[in-house]
């Protein structure tokens, strides 16, 4: 039961990723006193209810006696909003299952106020799964004091992401465009060099398939020294942009700092660079049922000569859309 209900709240978190930055994306399933769900939440943008409140709302009076699951340790303090362990013991929660420690100084002890107030709490509840969830970026961060980095590629079988004449539109089928831009949707920036921006010209917005844009639009970042013209999509104020006057992969976190997730889509530089300065978290790969042989590659890394230095990635799934396939690969472990 404690399983299923941690599961949902993983999947519940996945609404809040891209909109509650700095915040940790976390859900919550509150169960009454019989093991139903009486309550579903997420974080809610800054300044806005925490998870834990959001579930303790919607279960009102039935969370008396009943049970919290929760992807992250209750924080313990006090800032735009009240801590949340304190919000879960007025309700009179008798118990509360997480999955990972919070490894902030501030908002960390969350547990021990549960349990000093006769709450009955288990911490690493699924936490393998929970760690692989949307709270992955924000426990990079934590971690490497970085935003967590995903390279996209759009290629044939063999690589290409455009034809020797420049023509790439489009390599991929609808299916894959439309999971490329939920994706987008639920990052908070996109990073692409000035090549593609000037050549390309593009929008770099999260679109619905009818063209409509998502709520949330991540900030749009062009990596590089030359500059973006006024006229430029990128600069048409849908979204925040920011061009970042370096060539420098570390320079886009300095101009990002409350940034958890950052995609870079481009172009193969940009993303050999990023693999160069071993930035690279997860790769979003959508390969196309075709072959070019030859055409501009997806990515263009020098700094690579022999088989042993190639960057390692492990593959987490695999997902067919359309007659496209869909991989996401995540860091190698030493």
């Amino acid at each position: 039961m404690i399983e299923t209900a941690m599961r949902r709240a993983i999947a519940a978190s996945a609404a809040a990723r891209g909109t509650s930055s700095p915040n940790p994306p976390v859900g919550a399933v509150i169960l009454d006193s019989d093991g139903l769900v009486v309550g579903v939440g997420h974080t809610q943008p800054p300044g806005g209810p925490h998870a834990e409140v959001t579930a303790l709302r919607a279960a009102g009076a039935k969370a008396l006696g009943g049970t919290a699951v929760v992807t992250l340790e209750p924080c313990n303090h006090t800032g735009r909003t009240g801590p949340c362990a304190q919000a879960l013991i007025d309700a009179g929660v008798a118990a509360v299952h997480y999955g990972v420690d919070d490894p902030g100084p501030t908002a960390g002890g969350g547990a021990a106020t549960l349990r000093a107030a006769g709450v009955d709490v288990t911490s690493g509840v699924l936490e393998a799964e929970v760690r692989r969830g949307p709270l992955r970026a924000w426990l990079c961060r934590h971690e490497y004091r970085r935003p967590f980095v995903t390279a996209k590629m759009a290629a044939t079988l063999d690589g290409r992401i455009a034809a020797p004449d420049g023509t790439s539109q489009w390599i991929t089928g609808p299916r894959s465009r439309e999971h490329a831009h939920r994706e987008r949707a639920a990052v908070d920036a996109i990073v692409v060099g000035t090549g593609t921006a000037l050549s390309d010209d593009p929008s770099l917005t999260a679109r619905r398939p009818d063209g409509s844009l998502y709520v949330h639009l991540p900030t749009r970042v062009v990596l590089g020294h030359r500059e973006v013209p006024a006229r430029a999509r990128l600069r048409d104020g849908t979204s925040q942009f920011v061009q970042v006057d370096s060539h420098d992969p570390r320079a886009v976190f300095d101009a990002l700092p409350d940034a958890l997730h950052v995609l870079v889509e481009g172009g193969p530089s940009i993303i050999g660079a990023f693999l160069a300065a071993d930035l690279v978290d997860e790769l979003h790969v959508y390969l196309a049922p075709m072959i070019l042989g030859a055409g501009a590659a997806a990515v263009d890394e020098t700094s690579v000569s022999t088989l042993a230095q190639a960057h390692r990635f492990g593959r987490e799934s695999v997902t067919e859309l359309g007659d496209d396939v869909f991989v996401r690969l995540v860091r190698a472990l030493d």
